[in-house]
C-alpha cells in the first residue's frame, strides 16, 4: 500500500452512484470513503484488518477497507452499510432482525457485522450457525457476546414481531436509540469533526522510564510547513495533572522532564491533515534517555527501587482493610485449611472505537466533542487543567463504542481543549489502535494469598485473603481497587471470622484503573477456586457448599451490614442445579469414551455492591413537557451499549404514566443536561434510574394536581393538551395558554437521588452500598490434553437483578459480560510493549463464545427504582472462576496464573503427569 503510484482519478461506484476521486499514494479505501466521500458509517477500529468494524462489500465481497488502496477499486462496485439499509433487502431485514432481538449494543461494530451478513445472505439466504460465525468471523464485537448477533443473522428471514408494549419496566423492548446503530448513522468520536478541521498528533514516550529534552520547537514550527502549534507541559495554563479521585490527581497532561511508562504523552503536534501525514517522528526536537524501571510489584517494592512519586514510599499507593471477628482463632479450630497464591497479568478493555474527539471555540468558550463515560467528570478536570471558569467549557459526549471502564479517565479531551484553544481552530484527535493500547487504563495485574478454613459441617471457619495490586505509573481508579476488593473479597457467603487487605503498588506500566468489576473479579478467582478445593476435601457437593454458606436476608456481611431483604444469591445457586446435575452426569458420559478430550463442569458465584464505595454518589434527571405536548428526558447517563437510554425511559416513562415512544431524548451535554454522575460501578439503572423515577413521579404529581385526581388516573398526552381520565370522568388540561420557562416547558421537574452509605471505621466496618447484585455461573468446557487447548461448551448463568427493566438487555449483558471473563480467563493478557495490537492481544471472536443460556432472578432491593437492581459488573465476576474450576474437574489441574493459555495449560498437564508416573515409581 505504500508504493509510488500515479495521482490518477479513481472511478468507482459507491451505494450505486458514480463518482470519482483522486486519492494519494497508497490511500486506504477507508480513508477515501470516510474523509473525501463522507462515508462515515464506515468505521475505523485499527487499521490493520484485525477488528473487520471497516467491512465493506467489494464487487459484493467483503474486504477489510482499511487494507485496501483505493487505487485497488478502480471501476468497481462498493457498499457501505447506510448505501444497503437504503436499497438492499436483505440489508433491511437484518437492521429490524438486530434491533428486534437487541444485537447491537455499543455499535461501533454493527456496521461490519451487517455488511458481512450482507455478504453471506445474499449467497445463502438459509445459513447454519456455523456458516455464520465463519461468515462473520473477521469482525469483532466487544460487547454483544455474540449470541444475539448470531440470533439476528439466523432470523433475518423470519417475520420477528415488534412487541406491542408501551415500554413501561419489565417490558423487552427494543433499544431507543437503536435505529441509527443498525443504520450505521450514530456519531462516535470520530465521526463529527469537520474535514478541514487541525489534526493532532502526540509524541510519546518509547520506554516505559525515560529522560527527555526538548530542542528548538520554535524553529521546528516554523520551518515544517502545515505545523501550526507544538504543545508541551509549558502550555497547560492551569493544573498539568488529572485524575478520578481528588487526593490522587497525579498523571501529568504533558510529562514534564521523566516519562514514567511507554506511550506517556510528552508533546502534541498540531497541523493540517497533509502535514500530519507526511510527518516523521525523527525529525521532531527531543532526545530520549532511557532510565532504570520498575515492571510489576515484586520489583516495584524492593528497597533500591526508583520511586515514582514522592510521598508513596516504597511505591505504596495506598490500601483498603476490612476485618471481622478473629481469623487465626477461627482457622485453629477448623477441621480443613485450604490455601493458595492466585496471579494475573493486564486485560486489556479492547473496545472497538479509539479514543477520539473534536473541539472547538465558539465566542470565549471551547467545545469538546468525544467518546466519554463521564461528561461532568470530564468537565470537572478541564476546569482545572484550564484554568478556566466552569461556563467556558462545554462536554458534549459522542456516541461512545465502548468503554467498560476506561473511558471514564481523560484521554483525549485535555489535548483536543489545549490545541483549539492555542490555535483558535477545530481540531482533531483520533488514537491508533497502539496508542489506545499504550496509553489508556487496564485491568490490575493480581498477586493473592488466600487461605480459607472450613469444619466438618462445611461451615468456613476463617479466610484470610492479602492482595497486591500493579496500579501503574499513576492512580487512576487504583483506591477504588484497593478499597472495593477487600469489601468483595469473601464473595456472598456468610463469613464470621474474616480479614482482607489490599494494596496498590506503583510501577513503570500503563495506569490501571476501572475494568468492570474493579478487582473483584480477580479476588473472585481466587475465593471460588479455593471453595472447589474446600468442598472436595469435605467430601462435598461444590454446589451444595456454596448454597450451604450462601449469604441470606438478616445476616450481617464482612462489613457488618445487614439487608432484611433483597440478598439474592442463594436463589442463584439453587436455580443452577438442574443444570449442575444434567451437566456432570453428560460430561461423565462423555469422558468414558476418550482418554485425549475430556469434559469438565464448573461454577462459581460472585456479587457486587451498586455505586461508590461509602462516598456520596448522586444523580440528578430533568425532565419536562412543552406546549406542543412533547416530554423530553434530560438523561445524562452515558449509554456506552448497556442501555441505559432506554432503560432510564423506561422507569421515567413508568412513573410518568406514559409510554416510552413519547419520550424525546437530550443526551448528557454539560450545557442542557444535569449530572447523571458516571457510567460505572453498576450504578445507573440503580442511581440514575432513581432520579428519573422521581423526576418522572414529580412531574406526574404535577399534572395530576393541575386537575384534582387521584394517583390511579390515566394520562394521554396528544396535540398539545393532557387527557386526564379518573374513575370514568375525562379532564383535558390545556397546555397552549401555559407559562413556558426559559427552558421551553410549561412543566418540568428535576430531581436527585443519592444512595444512603456510610463510612467504613477503621475495620471496614459500615455500610459500603445500599444494594449488592448476586450472580451465579456453570461453565462446561472441553480441554484436549495434547494440545492444552480449552474450549467452552455451554454456559449457564443465573442472575439477581431485583427487577428486569428490559429482559432482552439484560440477556444481552449478561452474554457480553460472559464473553470477556471468557477472554481474561483463557487468552487476554496485556504486555507493555508487546501486545499494542489486536493482532497480538487476542480477544474472543464468535467462534469462542457457546450457547449462553440466561436465568433471571429478581429479589427486589428496597433501594432500587422498582426494585431494580445493577448488572453491568456482576456478569463478568463468577465467568473466570467457573472457568478455571471446569478445567479442574476435566483434566485434574488447578490453575493459578491467568490467563489459562494452552502453552501454560499444556505444561501444567505434562508436570502432572510427571509428577504422577514420579510418585508411582
Amino acid at each position: 500500500m505504500d508504493k509510488p503510484v500515479d495521482q490518477n482519478v479513481v472511478h468507482l461506484t459507491l451505494n450505486g452512484a458514480a463518482t470519482g476521486v483522486t486519492p494519494a499514494a497508497g490511500e486506504r479505501l477507508s480513508d477515501t470513503l470516510r474523509e473525501r466521500l463522507d462515508a462515515r458509517d464506515v468505521k475505523v477500529g485499527c487499521n490493520a484488518g484485525d477488528c473487520g468494524a471497516c467491512t465493506v462489500l467489494v464487487n459484493g465481497k467483503p474486504v477489510c477497507a482499511c487494507l485496501t488502496p483505493t487505487q485497488q477499486v478502480q471501476g468497481y462496485v462498493v457498499e457501505t452499510l447506510a448505501g444497503l439499509v437504503e436499497h438492499d433487502a436483505v440489508a433491511k431485514r437484518l437492521t429490524h432482525s438486530f434491533q428486534a432481538l437487541g444485537a447491537a449494543q455499543c455499535g461501533i461494530c454493527t456496521p461490519g457485522i451487517i455488511v458481512s451478513a450482507v455478504a453471506l445472505l445474499r449467497a445463502n439466504s438459509a445459513p447454519d450457525e456455523q456458516q455464520v460465525k465463519n461468515a462473520l468471523g473477521g469482525v469483532l464485537c466487544r460487547c454483544t457476546g455474540y449470541r444475539k448477533i448470531i440470533d439476528a443473522v439466523l432470523s433475518s428471514g423470519s417475520s420477528l414481531a415488534t412487541p406491542n408494549s408501551d415500554g413501561q419496566i419489565g417490558d423487552a423492548i427494543e433499544r431507543l436509540d437503536g435505529m441509527a446503530k443498525v443504520k450505521g448513522s450514530e456519531a462516535f468520536g470520530d465521526d463529527i469533526a469537520p474535514p478541514d478541521s487541525l489534526r493532532i498528533l502526540l509524541i510519546r514516550s518509547p520506554y516505559p522510564r525515560a529522560a527527555f529534552r526538548f530542542g528548538d520547537i520554535d524553529e521546528f514550527v516554523e520551518d515544517t510547513a502545515g505545523i501550526e502549534a507544538v504543545l508541551t507541559a509549558s502550555d497547560v495554563p492551569g493544573l498539568n495533572a488529572f485524575g478520578v479521585i481528588p487526593a490522587f490527581v497525579d498523571q501529568p497532561v504533558f510529562a514534564e522532564k521523566e516519562a514514567r511508562f511507554r506511550g506517556e504523552a510528552v508533546a502534541a503536534v498540531v497541523g493540517t491533515v497533509e502535514a500530519i501525514d507526511a510527518f516523521v517522528p525523527a525529525n521532531f526536537p527531543i532526545a530520549w534517555e532511557e532510565l532504570p524501571s520498575v515492571q510489576n510489584c515484586r520489583e516495584a517494592r524492593n528497597a533500591d527501587a526508583p520511586q515514582l512519586h514522592d510521598g508513596r514510599d516504597g511505591n505504596v499507593m495506598c490500601g483498603g482493610f476490612v476485618q471481622c471477628g478473629n481469623v487465626e482463632t477461627a482457622l485453629s479450630r477448623a477441621d480443613v485449611i485450604v490455601e493458595g497464591q492466585y496471579s494475573s497479568g493486564f486485560v486489556e478493555h479492547a473496545y472497538i472505537e479509539p479514543e477520539a474527539g473534536f473541539a472547538r471555540v465558539v465566542a470565549d468558550r471551547v467545545e469538546i466533542h468525544a467518546c466519554t463515560q463521564a461528561p461532568v467528570m470530564d468537565q470537572d478536570s478541564l476546569v482545572l487543567i484550564l484554568g478556566m471558569e466552569r461556563d467556558r467549557i462545554r462536554i458534549i459526549p459522542t456516541a461512545t463504542g465502548g468503554g467498560f471502564g476506561s473511558k471514564l479517565d481523560l484521554s483525549v479531551q485535555p489535548y483536543l481543549a489545549l490545541a483549539a484553544l492555542k490555535t483558535g481552530k477545530p481540531v482533531r484527535l483520533a488514537y491508533s489502535r497502539t496508542e489506545s493500547m499504550q496509553s489508556t487504563t487496564k485491568r490490575h495485574p493480581s498477586d493473592i494469598k488466600l487461605r480459607i478454613g472450613a469444619t466438618r459441617d462445611g461451615k468456613i471457619s476463617g479466610f484470610n485473603f492479602q492482595g497486591l495490586f500493579n496500579t501503574g505509573a499513576y492512580a487512576s481508579w487504583g483506591p477504588t481497587v484497593a478499597n472495593r476488593v477487600p469489601v468483595h473479597a469473601s464473595g456472598p457467603y456468610v463469613i464470621k471470622d474474616y480479614r482482607a487487605e489490599a494494596t496498590g503498588i506503583h510501577t513503570h506500566c500503563p495506569p490501571a484503573g476501572a475494568f468492570r468489576g474493579f478487582g473483584v473479579p480477580q479476588a473472585a478467582i481466587a475465593q471460588e477456586s479455593l471453595f472447589d478445593e474446600l468442598a472436595d476435601r469435605l467430601n462435598m457437593d461444590r454446589l451444595e457448599f456454596r448454597i450451604l454458606n450462601a449469604l441470606d436476608n438478616n445476616i450481617p456481611t464482612v462489613c457488618g451490614q445487614v439487608f432484611e431483604q433483597g440478598v439474592g444469591i442463594r436463589s442463584c445457586l439453587e436455580a443452577l442445579r438442574p443444570a449442575w446435575a444434567a451437566e456432570r452426569k453428560a460430561v461423565e458420559e462423555f469422558n468414558t469414551h476418550g482418554d485425549t478430550l475430556r469434559r469438565g463442569v464448573g461454577i462459581a458465584a460472585g456479587w457486587y455492591g451498586c455505586g461508590n464505595t461509602s462516598l456520596p454518589n448522586p444523580s440528578t434527571i430533568k425532565s419536562g413537557i412543552r406546549a406542543d405536548g412533547t416530554v423530553v428526558l434530560h438523561q445524562g447517563a452515558m449509554d456506552i451499549g448497556q442501555g441505559s437510554n432506554t432503560v432510564i425511559a423506561q422507569i421515567f416513562a413508568t412513573a410518568l404514566g406514559v409510554p416510552v415512544r413519547q419520550i424525546f431524548l437530550v443526551g448528557g451535554d454539560t450545557d442542557v443536561t444535569p449530572d447523571a454522575g458516571k457510567t460505572s460501578a453498576s450504578r445507573q439503572t440503580f442511581v440514575s434510574g432513581n432520579a428519573a423515577k422521581l423526576s418522572g413521579e414529580v412531574l406526574r404529581e404535577q399534572i395530576l394536581k393541575k386537575v384534582n385526581v387521584s394517583e390511579r388516573a390515566v394520562l394521554t398526552i396528544e396535540d398539545a393538551q393532557i387527557t386526564i381520565t379518573d374513575q370514568g370522568a375525562s379532564h383535558i388540561l390545556s397546555l397552549q395558554g401555559m407559562e413556558v420557562d426559559d427552558e421551553g416547558y410549561v412543566l418540568r421537574a428535576e430531581e436527585s437521588y443519592d444512595p444512603p452509605t456510610k463510612p467504613l471505621d477503621e475495620n471496614g466496618q459500615g455500610v459500603p452500598y445500599a444494594q449488592f447484585g448476586y450472580a451465579a455461573h456453570l461453565a462446561v468446557v472441553e480441554v484436549d490434553l495434547r494440545l492444552g487447548t480449552v474450549k467452552p461448551q455451554k454456559f449457564v448463568a443465573a442472575h439477581d437483578v431485583g427487577k428486569a427493566i428490559n429482559p432482552m438487555l439484560v440477556e444481552g449483558q449478561v452474554q457480553g459480560g460472559i464473553a470477556q471473563g471468557l477472554g481474561m480467563a483463557l487468552m487476554e493478557e496485556y504486555l507493555p510493549g508487546r501486545t499494542e495490537n489486536l493482532h497480538d492481544y487476542l480477544i474472543p471472536t464468535i467462534g469462542d463464545i457457546p450457547p449462553i443460556e440466561t436465568i433471571i432472578i429478581e429479589e427486589p432491593d428496597s433501594h432500587g427504582p422498582f426494585g431494580a437492581k445493577g448488572l453491568g459488573e456482576h456478569v463478568l465476576i463468577p465467568t473466570a472462576p467457573a472457568l478455571l474450576n471446569a478445567i479442574k474437574h476435566a483434566c485434574g489441574v488447578r490453575m493459578t496464573t491467568g490467563p489459562v493459555t494452552p502453552s501454560r495449560l499444556h505444561t501444567a498437564i505434562k508436570e502432572m503427569a510427571n509428577d504422577h508416573t514420579t510418585r508411582q515409581t
